[in-house]
């Protein structure tokens, strides 16, 4: 669920159960929830204007990127318009950018995925996951002194635990492959199996694409599940980043260089793992909670 949709849920069940009950149940920070009351326009609604031409030219120029697009808005508006409100405009409203003006024939893999339909989201048939059965997985944007990098984290559905993760320049499947990696590594030295694992994400180009489907299918034997929806169909998955990006905020920023940025998201994933208590496993910490389940076995 996205930060404006739970500040509106929030809105709609605070004369109900109050604010700090409705916040903590949607995880939400009690700061955003402040500074969106306070700015309670979104960025797209006060560029609304905005929208018609931007829609026009992108049905016209379906192969122009935000630079261009920026120079023809100008032109037809006879006013100045900033590049990176453009582009973030692009993002907000999922203009049809597209770089060729016929699109390259999908992959056999994703025209399996397709014809399985709702099939291919294999989580959404369990009605009962139990730890380390299902994990989930997303890139996801930091921003930090030196840039931009990615993070690719898998995050297991009963115990939260993150066995595995990554950091790069860019969202790739080297990237995603080394994050796997990392997460057999764990699961093995914990003795978990690999084998029959389900790995849900979205329908990404690295995520149908051979490399990963063939090391994670055929060379580990674990089963793939995907969400038809995006990322409304992997809310965990988008949750953790939230809760990550808004917890650590400030010492990502402060990362000079993209080896320090992966040094501190190594140190915040370790306290998240090990320390860090999640309310949906009774106050403990992973780590604590998987530990409790093989006493009990």
């Amino acid at each position: 669920m996205t930060t404006p949709a739970k500040v509106e849920l929030v809105r709609a069940v605070e004369g109900e159960f109050g604010v700090g009950a409705a916040l903590a149940a949607l995880e939400l920070p009690r700061a955003t929830w402040y500074y969106r009351r306070q700015h309670p326009d979104p960025y797209a609604e006060r560029h609304a204007r905005l929208r018609p031409p931007l829609e026009r030219i992108a049905c016209q120029h379906p192969e122009y990127g935000y630079r261009r697009t920026t120079t023809e808005l100008r032109e037809r508006l006879g006013e100045t318009i900033n590049q990176k409100v453009v582009r973030r405009l692009h993002q907000c409203w999922d203009l049809p950018l597209v770089r060729r003006t016929t699109p390259p024939r999908p992959s056999a893999l994703r025209q399996v995925i397709v014809a399985a339909g709702a099939q291919a989201n294999r989580v959404a048939e369990l009605e009962d996951i139990g730890p380390l059965e299902v994990l989930y997985t997303d890139f996801t944007e930091l921003v930090h002194a030196a840039g931009k990098a990615y993070l690719m984290a898998l995050v297991d559905h009963a115990s939260k635990v993150v066995p595995g993760w990554a950091v790069s320049a860019h969202a790739d499947t080297e990237l995603a492959l080394r994050a796997w990696t990392g997460a057999k590594h764990w699961l093995r030295r914990a003795g978990w199996p690999v084998e029959g694992i389900i790995v849900h994400h979205d329908r990404d180009s690295v995520y149908t694409g051979y490399g990963w489907t063939g090391q994670l299918m055929l060379r580990d034997h674990a089963r793939l599940s995907y969400a038809l929806g995006g990322c409304g169909d992997n809310p965990e998955m988008e949750s953790f980043h939230s809760r990550f990006k808004n917890e650590n905020r400030s010492l990502l920023l402060d990362a000079a260089s993209l080896a320090e940025l992966e040094r501190i998201v190594g140190q915040r994933i370790a306290y998240y793992n090990r320390r860090r208590r999640h309310s949906a496993l009774g106050n403990q910490a992973p780590l604590a909670y998987l530990a409790g389940l093989k006493s009990r076995r």
